[in-house]
């Protein structure tokens, strides 16, 4: 039977979908009441990691350093679901200064493989802590086995 008010053709969600949260020990995200990463299926969406350590702590003032530390974030995010940056089919890189454009490429090439997922770079005039660079989330597929 549709749904009202949409075509037939529609999606609807499937109400058996569960979803289930990703986290990693120690948690750095959940005192801020944000989930890691939540798996739907063999579908991985994970929250924006920042250039932090294990704690919360910024791991260093520069760009390059924040943004290795936010890749290897992403990673261990995305390995807790059962994924990895292999598998990452779009991802959104916000930065504070859009003159490291060319670093962002040049990390990409080498934490992404062929094909290189769908991508977004955005300049925000800020993030949420105000020392950090980059901030990176993605969204990635399961490996199959």
């Amino acid at each position: 039977m549709p749904v009202p008010h949409l075509p037939a053709d529609a999606a609807v969600v499937n109400d058996s979908a569960v979803r289930e949260q990703i986290s990693t020990d120690p948690d750095w995200y959940e005192p801020h009441a944000i989930s890691q990463a939540i798996r739907v299926g063999d579908v991985v969406h994970v929250s924006g990691q920042a250039g932090i350590d294990e704690h919360g702590a910024t791991v260093a003032t520069d760009f390059d350093g924040q943004a290795r530390q936010a890749f290897a974030n992403l990673d261990r995010v995305l390995r807790a679901a059962g994924s990895g940056l292999e598998h990452v089919v779009k991802v959104t890189i916000l930065v504070t200064d859009m003159s490291v454009i060319d670093q962002v490429i040049a990390l990409s090439r080498e934490f992404f493989t062929e094909p290189y997922p769908a991508d977004t770079i955005a300049q925000v005039v800020a993030l949420a802590r105000p020392d950090w660079l980059i901030e990176i989330e993605a969204v990635g597929l399961v490996a199959r086995g």
